[in-house]
Order: C-alpha cells, then sequence, then structure tokens
C-alpha cells in the first residue's frame, strides 16, 4: 500500500530531519522505540544528488524493512536538479519527498536553499511543482513561520499547496529567530484552518505533555532536539496520543543504568552501518546527550569522547556508577 499523509492515523508523530542526527542508525533506533513515527534522512542536496555525488548517494541507502515510511528531505534551489534528484529518490524506493524550506544556517541561505525560499514564493512553488512533476510519490515542505515576520506564512504556504505540495511542517520561528525564543505555534493554528492538507507543527517539544498541550487543530506534532538523549520521548507522545497509557520507555520511569543496554543498541546499529572508526565518532554527540544527570556524568562524557572503540565505550557505560 502506497503512503499518504492524507491517510495516515492522527495524530502524525514525525522525526524532525536534521543535518548530522538523523542517519539511518537513529532513524532505526527511533522506529525500534516508537514504530509509528515517520522518520526523514538528514536534508540532502538536489544539485548533488543530479551530479551524482556519491557521499550524498550512501546518505540515501536504507533499511526498508525497519525504516518505512521512510521520507528523504532535500534542499536546493534549481528546478532542473529537483526533477533529476526526485526521480532518483523514488527510484530507489523511498515513500515521500520532503523540501527544505526552513533551514536558517548562514551557508544554507546565502545559496537561496532553505529558509531563504521564503523571501522567493514564486521559486519555492516552482520547486514544489518540479517535484511532483517528477514523482508519483508524496511531496511535502517543512519551513518556519517567514523571514522577519509570521505575516507570510499563510500566503506563502497556500502557494505551496497551489503546486501541489501534500503537507506541511511548521517550525514555530522565523528565520531572524534561529533557535532563539519560544516557539509560537499561534500562526501555525490558523494556518491549518486556512489549507487543505495536513500541517504538522515543530518547535519546543520535549516531553509528552509538550506535545499533547501544543496539538490542537493540528494533524500532528514534529520533534527534532527534543529527542537528544532522550528519543524514548517519542514512545512517551504517541502513547499518549494513541491510548493515554504512560509509556514502558517513560524518561521518568528509566534510570541511566537502565538505558545504557538501549544506548548500546544505538551504538551497535552505527557500528554496523558505518563501521566502527566512523559509527563510534559520530555517535559523540549522541553519546554527549545521553550521558547527564547524574554525579559523574562530565567525567564519563570525557572518557567517551576519547574513544572511537564500540568495546572501550561499552565498558566505559557498564562501570558508570549512577
Amino acid at each position: 500500500m502506497s503512503f499518504s499523509w492524507s491517510t495516515l492515523p492522527r495524530p502524525i508523530v514525525a522525526l524532525a530531519p536534521m543535518a548530522g542526527v538523523t542517519d539511518s542508525s537513529y532513524r532505526q533506533f527511533i522506529k525500534k522505540i516508537a514504530p509509528e513515527v515517520i522518520v526523514y534522512t538528514e536534508f540532502l542536496s538536489t544539485d548533488a544528488i543530479h551530479f551524482g555525488a556519491q557521499r550524498t548517494f550512501k546518505m540515501l541507502e536504507f533499511d526498508p524493512a525497519l525504516e518505512r515510511p521512510f521520507i528523504v528531505q532535500i534542499f536546493g534551489a534549481e528546478p532542473d536538479h529537483f526533477l533529476t534528484a526526485c526521480k532518483v529518490i523514488e527510484q530507489l524506493g523511498a515513500d515521500g519527498i520532503d523540501i527544505n524550506m526552513g533551514c536558517p544556517a548562514a551557508k544554507v541561505v546565502s545559496s537561496c536553499h532553505g529558509s531563504a525560499l521564503i523571501r522567493e514564493p514564486e521559486l519555492a512553488a516552482e520547486l514544489v511543482a518540479s517535484a511532483k512533476k517528477a514523482v508519483s510519490i508524496p511531496v511535502s515542505v517543512k519551513t518556519r513561520l517567514g523571514w522577519d515576520t509570521h505575516e507570510t506564512l499563510i500566503p506563502f504556504c497556500k502557494k505551496l499547496v497551489e503546486a501541489g505540495a501534500d503537507a506541511l511542517a511548521i517550525h514555530g520561528r522565523r528565520y531572524h529567530d534561529k533557535f532563539t525564543g519560544s516557539a509560537n505555534w499561534d500562526p501555525i493554528y490558523e494556518l491549518k484552518k486556512s489549507v487543505s492538507v495536513p500541517v504538522l507543527g515543530n518547535g519546543d517539544i520535549a516531553t509528552a505533555d509538550d506535545a499533547v498541550q501544543k496539538l490542537k487543530n493540528l494533524d500532528g506534532v514534529m520533534v527534532g532536539r527534543g529527542t537528544f538523549g532522550n528519543p524514548w520521548v517519542m514512545k512517551d507522545i504517541c502513547d499518549a496520543f494513541r491510548s493515554n497509557k504512560q509509556s514502558i520507555f517513560s524518561t521518568p520511569s528509566l534510570s541511566f543504568q537502565e538505558k545504557i543496554p538501549f544506548i548500546l543498541e544505538h551504538c551497535e546499529l552505527a557500528v554496523k552501518i558505518k563501521g566502527e572508526q566512523r559509527g563510534m565518532l559520530e555517535m559523540r554527540r549522541h553519546l554527549n546527550s545521553y550521558v547527564k544527570g547524574f554525579d559523574g556524568a562530565k567525567e564519563l562524557r570525557i572518557a567517551l569522547m576519547k574513544t572511537d572503540k564500540f568495546d572501550v565505550t561499552k565498558s566505559l557505560l557498564q562501570s558508570a556508577v549512577c
């Protein structure tokens, strides 16, 4: 059965695409904890896919048995490259394509990618139309409230929907806010009243209660930085939405010692997919987030940052006294 945003059970729970974070090992780990979660790749360049960059193609690899529905997030500003890239992505077996129109990184924005497209609504709509022309799988967009005002959100998103966007995910900050201040979800609720496609809200969700309180009239939530060191929050959110039962993975019920087997499983996935050295080096970002909140955490983090060996990491974690 083909993937469709319109037929997904509500509320939808999605893991936000994050550069350097949502690789295959993290996606698989999240899906094991909370199988209902929709996962995305890190954002990938349509230019790189168009020109056949092998490193980018490596990042497109996924396990169809463990990661579906599998959404590939792309960025770029060249419609012809979108055509090529989207065709490749569909041929590789992805269930959907998401276009990044929200990244505020200076390097991205300076190339008219990410958030810069908010100021180029005609080009943004053309990119959506190019993607829709190229593939039969759904095309969604992740963006922000606006560049320097949220007043442009509704007209901008209406234009994207008219061009064919099948769903929208909105981060509750403007480009100018970057990641400072509190996310403002009020414009997202207003947007939902104005478009016919599913709308997900994103920003400042750290607990299941946050998700429940922020959902309101939206079709779902997208969680990003709130999963750092606490991927179990995704299960908590799914449980809160589906049955109101406390998750067996509920963070308050798990001590650090109880989390260690899951952390090691995440490490094993990283090693299996990327090899020991690269896998463990890239796990440092996650280990730095996992190891906190108890006496000796700082010392343990320092030790973990000095090794790229799984066995050493395992020994350090298992010998930790909390």
